[in-house]
């Protein structure tokens, strides 16, 4: 896989040739591997899950799970808990949550939402919602984005919408339209931002942010921000982070900020954001950015403070095993003892790597995991 399909695989590329039909695929069975990993100090954390995406076409989406107790980290176990479900996790796996008792995984090209036990990761139910990209939820609902339209470049693609579903029944309530191909979404003083993409409609990006009223779920407003918009963050400074990915072109990607009393850009800060996660005060960012000028990427990571909107590093990994991750793909801290995961898609049609980092950024271990390894989501003891 060439920078160009990497760039677009949140906004799309070569999706018309990926796309066919589903064939009928080899299952594969769960596998252990230990890390070695001995005396943890996690809290009340269990461990946690890895979505792996699997390539657009394959049917090759798959859950992994690492024990914080045993040190074990098991690939591939939705197979195994639901061995009489046709075809598995299905194709792409796009975002994972846990709420209440149950697991939400987001298979975006297979147009559903897979519902499972939290503890043991068996099939609970599904939730049908075409092209469905990323699910936050709130008092007993859950709300996700879907482009809504098929997969393929559109000049006239209609618009996204954003579903609330009850997480007691698994149907869909309601459903409100928004931008063009919207992405994440974040809940904060009842209302529901979402971050508007218009992927599908290169160069014609969408470059604004939905505000919905969580009451009458209907849309207030949309907030002008950047082109092609992404990822989007809630802070505790009343605050939303955005990231715009650019156009790849002469436009690079950068952040974004929002002020939430004005609903308002108050600021930006260049710095090229693929994925983030926050933990305290700091934004542990990696990109991986492609330019149609060069025909390559450039591949960084960094730190930035989300109070003083400054950088804090430029490399959060400081033992050099940086130059042993191809395509960082995925990235979460460990909320108790700061370890710091990045998930590694190589060719993103092989495994890929699951790199655990120490808070210090020194490498601890690493194990293979499934194809495209890239969403995580904490287990707690509460969780079960």
């Amino acid at each position: 896989m060439n920078g160009k399909q990497i760039i677009l695989s949140g906004a799309i590329s070569f999706i018309l040739l990926l796309c066919g039909c589903r064939e009928e695929y080899e299952i594969l069975y769960s596998t252990s591997i230990e890390t070695k990993v001995t005396e943890e100090n996690t809290g009340n954390l269990k461990g946690f899950y890895l979505l792996n995406e699997g390539n657009m076409g394959s049917n090759r989406a798959t859950l992994d799970y690492f024990d914080f107790s045993t040190g074990k980290y098991k690939r591939n176990i939705y197979a195994e808990a639901n061995p009489t479900v046709v075809k598995e996790l299905g194709d792409v796996g796009n975002d994972i949550g846990i709420y209440g008792s149950k697991l939400y995984a987001v298979i975006n090209v297979s147009n559903y939402i897979e519902v499972m036990d939290a503890k043991t990761a068996k099939h609970v139910g599904e939730i049908k919602i075409p092209n469905v990209r990323y699910i936050k939820f709130h008092n007993g609902k859950a709300y996700a984005s879907s482009y809504v339209a098929p997969v393929k470049f559109d000049q006239n693609a209609r618009m996204g919408y954003v579903a609330e579903i009850d997480t007691a029944s698994l149907e869909v309530l309601r459903t409100v339209n928004v931008g063009y191909q919207p992405e994440e979404l974040a809940i904060v003083n009842n209302k529901i931002y979402v971050a508007n993409s218009g992927g599908y409609m290169f160069p014609n990006y969408d470059r604004t942010v939905s505000v919905i009223d969580l009451e009458t779920f209907k849309e207030e407003k949309k907030i002008d921000v950047a082109i092609n918009l992404h990822r989007l963050r809630a802070t505790k400074y009343n605050e939303l982070i955005v990231s715009s990915r650019g156009d790849y072109y002469n436009n690079p990607s950068k952040l974004f900020f929002i002020d939430l009393e004005t609903e308002k850009v108050t600021g930006s800060l260049n710095m090229a954001v693929s994925n983030l996660d926050i933990l305290g005060d700091s934004a542990y960012v990696y990109a991986v950015e492609w330019s149609h000028n060069t025909q390559r990427n450039t591949i960084t990571y960094g730190i930035f403070n989300i109070r003083t909107k400054e950088v804090v590093s430029r490399n959060f990994i400081k033992d050099g095993t940086d130059k042993d991750i191809v395509i960082p793909y995925g990235v979460k801290v460990n909320p108790v003892n700061k370890d710091i995961y990045v998930t590694d898609a190589i060719d993103y049609v092989t495994p890929g790597t699951l790199f655990c980092y120490n808070k210090f950024g020194k490498l601890k271990w690493k194990v293979d995991t499934g194809d495209i390894p890239g969403h995580f989501a904490f287990l707690y003891a509460q969780d079960n």
